[in-house]
């Protein structure tokens, strides 16, 4: 069984010129990132996103998921905090570069709403399933992946939302770290299973703020260590400016790489706009 696995290794290998990346891997539309990361996210990896409360994980994963979808590439997102329409009234606001609350209100300018009209048409028919995480068991929930047609990247948001799968320990009633950590260990196996990549926004229960370096660390995704030892790549956010206000440069964020199972770790260097709950790249911005 190893030898045509190895020989069709090599002949994609040998088929891929300077700059291409195979098939596995999956562009996240954030160029630092992707350099960082060997050309993006790749099939079969468990990709956690943590951070603090308020520092834009869920902004975070809906723009790759967009970006990802951009290139024709099909994406689902699970959630367990918003339902299809608000998903989709976030999405219109990352792309047009509006906020939430000027669509609501429909206080817009003849411009804005031309952005606006703009960024519908670019989401209209876009390879992007949003379904709910909320309800049921492990399985049934990603059950639903069923049938979507060339699915290259799962977004679940977030970890600490998902039911936990059946087959944990006897003995007693599991506390929410068993639970979570048997939780990460079925993710990464639906990631083998489907050969996707599946990125997790996570919570940060162990985060302390007050510390001298506020940087999160792997040991801050808690879990009983199943966020080091299952996960293949683990990302963090940093904004200097929410704990050191009037210290940092407003929107300036750092993307942590705290672990990379095949390639460096390091940081890269992105930009948050908070009204649009929109990333940028800060040395690849779009334009």
């Amino acid at each position: 069984m190893k030898r045509p696995s190895l020989e069709s290794l090599v002949q994609r290998v040998d088929a891929q010129r300077p700059g291409d990346t195979g098939g596995d891997t999956i562009p996240t539309g954030f160029g630092s990132v992707d350099k960082l990361l060997g050309g993006g996210l790749r099939r079969r990896d468990l990709v956690l996103l943590g951070g603090d409360i308020g520092s834009g994980k869920s902004a975070l994963a809906l723009g790759i998921a967009l970006r990802v979808a951009q290139q024709e590439l099909g994406v689902a997102l699970v959630s367990g905090e918003m339902d299809e329409e608000r998903l989709m009234e976030r999405a219109l606001a990352v792309e047009g570069r509006v906020s939430v609350d000027e669509l609501r209100s429909a206080k817009m300018s003849d411009q804005t709403r031309a952005g606006i009209g703009g960024a519908a048409v670019r989401l209209r028919g876009l390879p992007l399933t949003m379904l709910p995480l909320a309800g049921g068991d492990f399985d049934s929930v990603f059950e639903q992946l069923d049938g979507i047609r060339q699915l290259s990247l799962v977004v679940v948001d977030y970890l600490q939302l998902v039911p936990p799968p059946s087959g944990g320990k006897g003995g007693g009633r599991p506390t929410q770290d068993e639970d979570t950590a048997l939780a990460l260990r079925h993710l990464k196996a639906l990631a083998l299973e489907r050969r996707v990549a599946l990125l997790v926004v996570a919570q940060l229960p162990r985060f302390q703020a007050e510390r001298d370096d506020p940087r999160p660390t792997l040991d801050d995704f808690g879990v009983l260590g199943a966020a080091k030892q299952h996960a293949d790549v683990v990302l963090s956010i940093f904004r200097e400016e929410m704990y050191n206000p009037g210290g940092g440069v407003e929107g300036a964020t750092e993307l942590l790489v705290l672990k990379n199972r095949n390639g460096p770790t390091g940081f890269v260097d992105l930009y948050f706009y908070r009204r649009w709950m929109r990333f940028e790249d800060m040395l690849d911005p779009d334009r």
